[in-house]
């Protein structure tokens, strides 16, 4: 990320042949899963489920935390998917299709659910405690991680495993957003296809992946020695009460978002360093999403350092403000900011430092990273350097 090395490539999870209007994405290439789960539990698993499980055993040995040990019913899990087991749907469906109602499998319910994610985590590291499962499209990540925050800050648990996943590199939402111009179509050229704040965006990547982090109440973690890569400091959520798809132009509910997040921290706006930008590469995102930082930030939007990471990664939906999230958490410990790639030529007004192209060190205190998603949702996560 940090090398601005993009990992979009042509689709390898499905046939998507020249009859394909879109036939690149960024997909979890290479992983075995046979590390984590046998043959037996695989069948169970929707692929979204699998990822989840994969990345919250990275986030849970990194933690170095015994789940197996304390009150579990103080343990708890906030992972979300915006569309869940759709790979299990759309096989469901041709199945049912080509041999009747008989050849539904037993495990399909179990697979597809949102929570599923969630639920399997739960079970694998013994999570007795709050057990929780968001859905909001874009924003769900950041809303799976916001709420463990705010569920350890008021007492209700004293660490929650966090994050987002999503599979959804499949022939129906290639296929669906496709169709409604999100995608884009920029075949032959699949690594600057996303190109955020760039004029010439056409639309976003869509990913697959999967993003947790391990949240813990600050003086237990200190106590026991833990890692502590960053604090969460605030938390900030709204509605645009606009349009299912699209933003209001003026960013209102984006601005509201990290308005309330920064209220919530307690941090000014001038003491923001850097922004992890939403920046999906979409005209009417893009533009929004800059008129709300410039709105918010006055004089000080010229000082601080905005990137759109999913030129790198594409755009993962559910996962998205998971993945940004430890994006954002590593540029404020290692004090490098990851770039914006594809920037060649800014659009009219983009006139904001996106960190184009080249990463920049630059010690930070304090950065914003911003989610929103379809159905209006949009969240705002403040996090702060470790005191540590």
């Amino acid at each position: 990320m940090v090398h601005g090395r993009s990992g979009i490539a042509p689709i390898t999870l499905f046939n998507a042949n020249e009859d394909w209007g879109v036939r690149f994405a960024g997909e979890v290439r290479g992983y075995d899963f046979g590390t984590i789960l046998d043959g037996r539990e695989m069948r169970r698993f929707d692929r979204f489920a699998m990822l989840a499980l994969a990345a919250a055993t990275e986030a849970t040995r990194d933690s170095g935390f015994d789940f197996q040990s304390g009150d579990p019913y103080r343990h708890g899990v906030a992972i979300g998917s915006g569309i869940g087991g759709i790979g299990t749907i759309e096989a469901g469906v041709t199945a049912m299709a080509l041999g009747g109602n008989r050849k539904i499998g037993p495990f399909t319910v179990p697979r597809l659910m949102v929570n599923a994610g969630a639920g399997q985590v739960s079970i694998r590291f013994n999570l007795r405690g709050a057990n929780i499962a968001t859905a909001t499209a874009c924003a769900t990540g950041s809303h799976a991680i916001g709420a463990a925050f705010h569920l350890i800050q008021r007492g209700d648990a004293d660490i929650m495993i966090a994050g987002g996943a999503e599979a959804a590199v499949t022939p129906l939402c290639i296929g669906a957003f496709a169709a409604m111009k999100a995608l884009s179509t920029r075949n032959e050229d699949p690594t600057h296809a996303s190109r955020p704040f760039d004029k010439d965006r056409d639309g976003f990547v869509l990913s697959e992946g999967a993003a947790v982090i391990v949240l813990e109440e600050y003086e237990q973690a200190k106590k026991r020695g833990a890692h502590i890569y960053a604090e969460v400091l605030g938390f900030g959520s709204s509605g645009d009460a606009f349009h299912i798809a699209a933003p209001e132009d003026q960013g209102a509910g984006a601005h509201r978002a990290m308005l309330n997040a920064l209220g919530d921290a307690q941090v000014s706006a001038d003491q923001v360093g850097y922004i992890n930008a939403h920046g999906t590469s979409t005209p009417l995102g893009d533009a929004a999403e800059v008129a709300a930082v410039k709105r918010l930030f006055g004089a000080h939007a010229y000082k601080l350092a905005m990137s759109s990471t999913k030129s790198v990664t594409g755009h993962a939906l559910g996962a998205a403000g998971g993945i940004e999230s430890i994006a954002t958490i590593l540029a404020l410990q290692n004090g490098i900011l990851p770039p914006t790639v594809n920037l060649d030529c800014r659009d009219e007004g983009f006139d904001l430092d996106f960190v184009a192209n080249q990463a920049q060190e630059r010690s930070i205190q304090f950065a914003i990273n911003n989610s929103f998603g379809f159905g209006g949702h949009n969240t705002s996560l403040v996090f702060g350097r470790s005191p540590d």
